[in-house]
Parts: C-alpha cells; sequence; structure tokens
C-alpha cells in the first residue's frame, strides 16, 4: 500500500459539477471548498459546499482556469486535496503538476499521463505503439497552412480538422472539400487558440456516419486497471454530445470484450491511474480506431453508473488516497439500459445558438436522475457551457428507459430561456433512434423532422397563449364587471409565438370559457384552474395542464413538453418576421464576446460574407452580412462583450453586381 491520504477537497469546476463531486466526497466524509466567479456567487454549488472562494471576473481571463488564483484558495481554507471536475483542468498537466508542486493531492492521473494523452497528435503515436488502431491522417510539426491542405489532399476529402491540444469539439471542423479547407482550418485555429492556448491542428480522415463509442476504465497505482463497458454517444450536434446511451446497441458482447481488452493494454501502457475514457469511432463494418483519450470522467458517466451501481466519483476519491481497486473485472456486473439527455440553454431552430438570462420557471422531472445546478430565478451567464442539466434514466430494457426518459423530459419545465428540450424529446421520439439505428449522422440526416413542431400541438399552444394573454394582462382578473361586459365582443391580440407574429380573436362565452380564432383555426378553451405557474384546461373536450410565467408582455407558456416564447404585440407596432432582413443592420444573436472583425468601415462586402466572429458558451458563431452593400459603421471592436440584438455593424446596400466589381478591384 501506498496511501496519499487527505481530508478537505478544493473543487476547480462549477454548476452541477461541483454538485456532482460535494454529493459522493460528503458521503465519504470529506470536506469540501468550492470556488467561483462574480458571475456565480449566488449558485448553488457554492451553497452547498463547506466553504466557497471567489477567484475573480468571469472575463477576460476565464476565472475558473487561473491556476494560481485555485492553488492560492486552497491554501487559505487548507483544502489538502484538489478535484478538477470534469473540465478542460481535468485533462491540464500543468494544474495537475502545480498541485503536486504545492502538496496537494491531484485527484486524477499524474501530469506525465496527462501530457501524453491530452495531445491529440502524441497520443495517437503513442497507441500505435500499443497495438491500438487508430484513424490514418496527419499529426506532424510542420503547420503551416500550406503543409496541412497538401496532407488533407493526401489523406482524401472529406477530412476532419482537430485541435491537437483540445477536446469536447471545440476546433474540430469537418471539411467536404479542398475550396473550404482554409477557412475551415482559420475557424478551428482561432476557436483552439481561445479555448486551449494552443492553435496547433492534427487530421484525420473523416469516417462517414460512424457510431461514437466510449469505454470507461480505472486504474490504481498498482498496476491493476478495469473497464466498465462502452457508452453510445453518437447522436451530437457542432461535434458535442447531445444524448448517451450504455450499453451500446450496436455492441455485442465479444466486440465489447475486444475493446475493454483495448482501452486496458492503452492505459496500462502508460502506467496511467485514476478514471479515464477511451473514444472510438465504430464503421458499419464493425471496425473501430481509437480517437483520443480523455483523462478524467465524462459529462455522460450517469449512464455508466446506472448500469453497474457503482458511483464513479467515490472511485476517484479512493484510487487518488492509494487505495486499490475494489473490483476485478470478472467482478464488473452490467444491469438493464440507461439513456442521458444533455439539456442546454440553446435554440435548436437557429443553428444551436447558445442562450442566456434568467431561468424565470425550473422544475425538473421525478423518478428520474437529475444532474443541475439550477432554481427558479437562476440567472445563466454568456461565459460558460450552454449546458444546464443532465437527465438520465434507467430500464430494465433500453425500449423501457427510452420510455421514461421521455416521459420525464416532457414533464421537464425550464421557462425563461429558450433550451434544445423539445428537441431533444424529438430525438427520443424518432423512429431510427427508437430502433437503435443513429451514428453521428443522425441529426445531419433528420434534421426537418427533428426541428419540425406538431402542429396539432403548434395550434393548441397558439390559442393557449391567447387566453393567457388574456387572463393575465393587468388587473383583468380583478375587475368582474368589466370581463362580463366584454362577452360576446371579439377581443383581438396579436403576438409572436415559435417565431411568427399571430393574430387572435377572443369572445368570452362564459366565465372562463373561450372562443378563439387563429390562423384559420377555431379552438373551444375552458379554463379549469389558473394558478400562478400553471394552468390546467379543457380544451375541444380534453382535459390538460400547461406551464407558464409571466413577465410583462413576455409569456413563456410550457405544453406537452414543449416550451414556447409569446411576445404580446397587441399594444406596440409589431413587426412581422423577415421585414428587416434588408436594413443592413447586423444584429447579434446572442451575448457573447467579439474574438474577430473580419471588415472594415468602408470594405464592399458580399451578402453572406463573414463580419464578426462572436465567443459565447465556449464556441465561435460568426456573423455574416445580412445584404451586399458598403460597411457604413462597425459598433464593436474585438475583445467587447455585448449583448444579443446589439447592432454590430452596419452595410448600405449596393446591388449585388456592383459588390461583386468592388470586391474583384480590391483583389
Amino acid at each position: 500500500m501506498n496511501p496519499s491520504p487527505f481530508h478537505k477537497i478544493l473543487i476547480a469546476n462549477r454548476g452541477e459539477i461541483a454538485l456532482r463531486i460535494i454529493r459522493s466526497a460528503r458521503a465519504l466524509g470529506y470536506r469540501t471548498v468550492a470556488v467561483y466567479s462574480t458571475a456565480d456567487a449566488r449558485a448553488r454549488h457554492v451553497q452547498e459546499a463547506d466553504q466557497a472562494v471567489c477567484i475573480g471576473e468571469p472575463l477576460p481571463a476565464q476565472s475558473y482556469l487561473r491556476i494560481p488564483a485555485l492553488i492560492e484558495a486552497a491554501r487559505l481554507t487548507g483544502a489538502d486535496a484538489v478535484h478538477p471536475g470534469y473540465g478542460f483542468l481535468a485533462e491540464n498537466g500543468d494544474f495537475a503538476q502545480a498541485c503536486k508542486d504545492a502538496g496537494l493531492v491531484f485527484i486524477g492521473p499524474s501530469p506525465e499521463a496527462i501530457v501524453k494523452m491530452g495531445h491529440k497528435a502524441g497520443a495517437k503515436s503513442l497507441m500505435q505503439a500499443a497495438g491500438v488502431p487508430c484513424i490514418p491522417g496527419y499529426q506532424g510539426d510542420h503547420q503551416g497552412e500550406e503543409r496541412l491542405a497538401a496532407e488533407a489532399g493526401r489523406i482524401g476529402f472529406p477530412v476532419m480538422i482537430k485541435a491537437a491540444a483540445g477536446g469536447g469539439g471545440r476546433g474540430m471542423r469537418l471539411v467536404p472539400s479542398a475550396a473550404e479547407f482554409a477557412e475551415l482550418l482559420r475557424s478551428a485555429r482561432s476557436e483552439a487558440q481561445g479555448a486551449f492556448g494552443n492553435p496547433e491542428m492534427i487530421l484525420e480522415r473523416a469516417i462517414v456516419a460512424p457510431r461514437h463509442i466510449e469505454i470507461q476504465i480505472f486504474a490504481d497505482r498498482y498496476g491493476h486497471a478495469i473497464h466498465l463497458g462502452e457508452r453510445d454517444c453518437s447522436v451530437q450536434r457542432r461535434h458535442q454530445k447531445l444524448i448517451e446511451e450504455a450499453p451500446s446497441p450496436a455492441v455485442g458482447t465479444e466486440l465489447r470484450a475486444r475493446m475493454g481488452a483495448t482501452a486496458i493494454a492503452a492505459v496500462q501502457a502508460i502506467r496511467y491511474e485514476g478514471a479515464g475514457t477511451l473514444e472510438f469511432l465504430l464503421d458499419a463494418e464493425g471496425k473501430f480506431y481509437f480517437m483520443e483519450m480523455n483523462t478524467r470522467l465524462q459529462v455522460e458517466h450517469p449512464v455508466t453508473e446506472a448500469i453497474t451501481g457503482l458511483d464513479l466519483v467515490e472511485l476517484q476519491l479512493r484510487i487518488a488516497a492509494g487505495e486499490p481497486l475494489p473490483l476485478t473485472q470478472d467482478q464488473v456486473q452490467f444491469n438493464g439500459h440507461a439513456i442521458e439527455v444533455r439539456l442546454c440553454a440553446e435554440d435548436a431552430g437557429d443553428g444551436f445558438v447558445p442562450q442566456s438570462g434568467t431561468m424565470a420557471l425550473w422544475r425538473m422531472p421525478t423518478g428520474l436522475r437529475v444532474e443541475d445546478a439550477l432554481q427558479s430565478g437562476a440567472d445563466i451567464p454568456p461565459f460558460y457551457d450552454s449546458m444546464i442539466a443532465k437527465v438520465i434514466s434507467h430500464g430494465r430494457t433500453r425500449d423501457e428507459a427510452r420510455r421514461k426518459l421521455a416521459a420525464g423530459l416532457q414533464d421537464t419545465v425550464a421557462l425563461g430561456v429558450t433550451t434544445n428540450q423539445a428537441f431533444l424529446g424529438r430525438c427520443l421520439e424518432h423512429p431510427v433512434f427508437a430502433e437503435g439505428g443513429a451514428t453521428t449522422a443522425f441529426i445531419a440526416q433528420h434534421e426537418h423532422a427533428l426541428l419540425a413542431a406538431d402542429p396539432v400541438v403548434q395550434g393548441r399552444a397558439a390559442a393557449l397563449a391567447a387566453v393567457l394573454l388574456y387572463e393575465t394582462g393587468g388587473d383583468r382578473r380583478h375587475k368582474p364587471a368589466a370581463r362580463r361586459l366584454a362577452h360576446s365582443l371579439p377581443i383581438s391580440l396579436r403576438f409572436d409565438i415559435g417565431g411568427q407574429t399571430s393574430d387572435a380573436s377572443i369572445t368570452v362565452t362564459r366565465d372562463r370559457c373561450f372562443n378563439v380564432s387563429i390562423a384559420g383555426q377555431s379552438f373551444a378553451i375552458g379554463l379549469v384552474e389558473l394558478a400562478d405557474v400553471s394552468a390546467r384546461f379543457i380544451c375541444d373536450g380534453v382535459q390538460e395542464k400547461a406551464g407558464f410565467h409571466r413577465d410583462g408582455a413576455t409569456l413563456w407558456l410550457h405544453y406537452r413538453g414543449v416550451p414556447v416564447r409569446v411576445a404580446d404585440r397587441t399594444r406596440s407596432a409589431s413587426r412581422r418576421q423577415g421585414e428587416a432582413v434588408g436594413d443592413g443592420k447586423l444584429r447579434a444573436s446572442m451575448n457573447g464576446r467579439v474574438v474577430a472583425v473580419m471588415v472594415g468601415i468602408g470594405d464592399t462586402v458580399q451578402a453572406g460574407q463573414p463580419i464578426i466572429t462572436l465567443e459565447a458558451m465556449k464556441m465561435e458563431h460568426v456573423h455574416s452580412a445580412p445584404i451586399a452593400g458598403k460597411v457604413t459603421a462597425l459598433h464593436v471592436a474585438t475583445g467587447d462583450q455585448i449583448a444579443a440584438s446589439r447592432i454590430v455593424a452596419e452595410i448600405e446596400a449596393v446591388a449585388p453586381e456592383a459588390a461583386a466589381t468592388e470586391i474583384s478591384r480590391a483583389d
């Protein structure tokens, strides 16, 4: 035995990650210390920890990544161990070394192992030497654009660009053809530099529509290692996971044993200690290829916990304290099926653009495991990842787990900030996913169906929204006499819902009973019960319930698992969707930080040409010219933190042919 005892753990992460670690640490009798930025001063992880230390403003230096501040917080509180969470610091060799130098137990692998596996190019070389099958590509030191373009041509398109020091989908781009290589390389490098401080890239052959399979491993300092089976993480957008499950519907007993044995051989080759995840691509022929190793726990580890009955954070803590693995490979048991969805603050219908703001109403489902750090009234800042919760189900069969998760997701109420809740529900219900056939191409192949709203739900939601706008507006509910006079007189309302402007006519037939005409349809709605944030109603003979939150002219409605934002335009000049597209004003689509301005005043641009790049929730989003013309004003500069809808540039319209001529002359 070679113990490393500790008593108090500083958790170098935030939100639900910190809360998850606090839970297991407390169960083992450890005290905990949280760290927080000024944006998170009222966050739940700050309240739950035994102690907490503020480590500064969220920007510009990304407070949770400030290594000296974290080491000082440990010294200040007397913490003798550090858990890096499962974000970037968990794969930062400098941080692991700084903890070691400060006499702190780092709850993770050694700095040397992190460095070896954290750099994609070096990791691939190590894995190839260990006999692990790897994706053909280029991971050389020559990083010039011409050399990388030549290597991409040698590999053959489509090709994948990846940040050598990265992970989590940052700095990753799929390049369909040579013509798009230069621009996508620039974009990937910029994102990698911002996220990891390293613009180095590797190239890989793009495997078409594979499965994304990862193997969870644990190894102790005495040379023992086990795997806990696989997770299927194929449902992704922007190369980031949205739905994960264990086991994979595409992996049988024999393949699981081979992949597990490969993962164990890989970690034993580098004398690895702690939790780790080896990620593979599985092609249609059953061949698997090593992609990368994450030297940490993954966001999706709860599905492995559900089918094995093990607490993976507890295993991390025990290994870090010097205990040997408490079980052998033969003792690992798998039970049933588990599925997890990542609930994110993003607009799926607008390219998954991240959202921030105040979550006015937050109610999570019962009967399922939920990992979150929110509460009603909590702020979602624009500085961090867009994921705000994980919802996990477990069943005896895959279909049972899927049904339970779909029902629980429908009962989830998240109002005030746009989320991907409805999109996730459609993914779970889609026949391809239900049959276990989803690959990494699932969202791209079925995007139209996954984004399409149910017209029946849409119609009833709009009619209910009209009734709630009428019932909750001003002091109507306190003036029954005025309400009685309104009977038989149609009341006109105008509101935006689901990105469209709707005109509705309401006739009050009797107390809290209405006929609603909207978009050529008629609905009979009776309110059975109206509480502060919920309504029970009868629509065309069927009694249902809905959640809502009213904030001035904005109504957030949750109906049949679909949250929608409703903006009352009855008393204000309304602008129909698309009217202002040609005004030449480029507006920020989200809160974020300007990381690049690609044009100058006086430049002539074409419609669709990149103007600025905005970083929000760790991802870059290019904003392009809405029209062809000349740039007459720029209202932002690199480094500015701006709010959604702010005008960032103004373009004076010119004919497309004239714009093309001007650009040609400039070239």
